[in-house]
């Protein structure tokens, strides 16, 4: 691999990070990215964890030092979720490339629609429901959810917060700080099982790392007007291209 492709690397992340932060649905673009590169579809996969790891550690921090905090509903829905996790981790390994690339695609146009036309947007709500029933109820939905996310992952946060908006009607701050501690928790299991089975680049992850959180750092810093209209306009673009090409064309 030359050392433009490194760059390459680095600098999608930077764009990812800024564009999770704007808008969402940044991993359309690395698993994609990765495939073009050369690498076989699961080592792509678990390479691009390593950057969804990274990212969730910050989020994270972000959240707590703002003193949001959703625990110890939190720790059951990431308890159920990695558990899925780890199963839809093993089953992206174990299925073939070409029908991985085939979902992929897929994947890619149903969740570009929902971040362009923001059918996933959790409405507002004042007063949260966390009786047994529709506790319950989220700690089982996460189980699938975490099975969809150890698969591939693109995508999970608009699931997530639908998930955490419809069934508990929480507010959209301590929906998202659910979402990334759960993201970290399952994606770390998920991330284990990938080592695992040999199907990770770690010099590729922790460069496209490394750009997801720069990226992420400045996009939280920097106020642009429109801005996410913008990254709206060129994910349609960059994404529609994209899944095109895995469709037809690898």
């Amino acid at each position: 691999m030359e050392y433009y492709h490194y760059l390459l690397v680095f600098g999608v992340g930077i764009l990812v990070g800024f564009i999770n932060v704007m808008a969402g649905g940044g991993s359309l673009l690395t698993l994609p990215v990765l495939i073009f590169m050369g690498l076989p579809a699961p080592v792509a996969n678990g390479t691009n964890r390593i950057g969804i790891f990274m990212q969730n550690i910050f989020a994270v921090r972000g959240f707590k030092s703002k003193g949001v905090s959703a625990f110890p509903f939190a720790i059951w829905l990431s308890v159920t979720s990695l558990i899925g996790a780890v199963i839809g981790a093993k089953v992206a390994i174990d299925i073939s490339e070409e029908l991985f690339n085939r979902i992929l695609a897929i994947v890619m146009v149903v969740v570009l629609l929902m971040t362009v036309f923001g059918t996933a947007k959790p409405r507002e709500f004042t007063d949260e429901d966390l009786s047994p029933k529709k506790r319950w109820t989220s700690i089982i939905l996460f189980f699938f959810i975490g099975i969809y996310g150890g698969f591939i992952h693109a995508g999970i946060g608009f699931v997530i917060m639908a998930t955490l908006s419809l069934v508990n009607k929480m507010n959209l701050v301590k929906v998202n700080s659910i979402k990334v501690f759960v993201a970290l928790v399952y994606t770390f299991f998920s991330l284990v099982v990938f080592i695992w089975e040999g199907q990770v680049d770690w010099l590729l992850g922790l460069i496209l790392g490394s750009g997801t959180a720069i990226g992420g750092w400045f996009a939280s810093r920097w106020s642009v007007d429109k801005g996410e209209k913008w990254v709206r306009y060129f994910l349609v673009v960059a994404v529609s291209g994209m899944a095109i090409k895995l469709w037809f064309f690898t």
